[in-house]
């Protein structure tokens, strides 16, 4: 349903992404894992063009795309398709919850209020925030607030959802109740792609997990060739290492 072939970013002189391709079928759970700063981000900012790629080609339900050259008007049907949930949530700071998850639905689809309001109270019951419809992002928990995002991503009934690191702007306490809201949503077959540092999570829940470093991918399989059987030695010490932090932390 998706697919993304030779994606190239540079920032000035520092290469990105180097050549990135990356397939994604209907019902995928992909997990992008990878040392920061290897490009994981940016891969996801470019399939959503928050960020233009230097070049690249986009397949997505069989039209085909220049990423470098794509018209607004493109890019707007493309992102009708796709919701993206942002590390540090991206909420309006002057609106309650179920406002910020209408918001795009009311301006940007032109759906009348009533509409929007029902669609965005089962999106919030969804994600366990329905009691807190009322709420501004200043009485919620940063987990609280990342369950809204996720509402506003999925009440507009995405083909894929683009998750940029969900849990890492939050105490460890409240990662649990974010990670839980994905793990359902996974298995209603939801089509994701999530850049991610909680590998346990990323075993237990992907169809796929890539591993990138220095802008490309080094390797992917299903979570068990990765986790429990890398063929690469550089995935090989990122996993080794990412297994002494957690030993550390006991």
């Amino acid at each position: 349903m998706l697919e993304v072939k030779n994606v190239e970013k540079s920032f000035g002189d520092l290469k990105v992404l180097n050549g990135i391709s990356l397939q994604v079928n209907q019902k995928d759970v992909i997990s992008i894992i990878g040392p920061s700063g290897s490009g994981k981000t940016t891969l996801l900012r470019c399939i959503n063009f928050l960020t233009i790629a230097d070049s690249g080609e986009m397949i997505f339900d069989d039209e085909h795309f220049d990423m470098n050259k794509v018209s607004k008007k493109d890019m707007a049907r493309i992102r009708k398709k796709t919701a993206f949930v942002f590390q540090n949530y991206n909420l309006f700071t002057n609106k309650t919850a179920l406002e910020n998850v209408t918001e795009g639905l009311i301006i940007g689809r032109k759906m009348p209020k009533k509409e929007a309001e029902e669609r965005g109270m089962k999106a919030l019951a969804k994600v366990g925030m329905e009691e807190r419809y009322n709420y501004y992002p200043h009485q919620l928990s940063g987990g609280q607030q990342q369950r809204v995002g996720i509402a506003r991503a999925i009440v507009s009934d995405p083909e894929v959802i683009l998750f940029d690191e969900p849990t890492s702007a939050l105490d460890p306490e409240l990662i649990g109740e974010v990670l839980e809201v994905i793990r359902t949503l996974a298995k209603e077959g939801m089509t994701m792609i999530i850049v991610t540092h909680e590998m346990n999570f990323a075993k237990n829940v992907s169809t796929k997990v890539i591993f990138m470093d220095k802008g490309m991918i080094v390797e992917e399989g299903k979570p068990e060739e990765i986790f429990d059987f890398p063929v690469n030695e550089r995935t090989r010490q990122f996993l080794s290492s990412f297994r002494m932090r957690t030993e550390s932390d006991k």
